[in-house]
């Protein structure tokens, strides 16, 4: 048996990078809503960090449900 020692090293680099890719863009995603309650308790309009929190976490649930049809076929 033989390993491909090239393809082994690609595929490490990028789950590597893609996971720190999704937990940086979850991460906005909670600062996002962080944002959004502070502007509640300080009676400013939240709009615009709500719906910044909504992008990360559709981006990640488009990711995670790609890598799974990635997996799946």
């Amino acid at each position: 048996m033989k390993i491909d020692w090239a393809a082994l090293g690609s595929v490490f680099g990028v789950s590597l990078v893609v996971t720190v890719a999704l937990v940086s863009l979850f991460t906005l995603g909670i600062m996002g809503l962080s944002r959004r309650e502070r502007a509640v308790a300080q009676g400013d309009s939240a709009a615009l960090a709500l719906t910044g929190a909504y992008a990360c976490f559709a981006a990640c649930t488009a990711a995670v449900a790609y890598g799974i049809s990635l997996i799946v076929a």
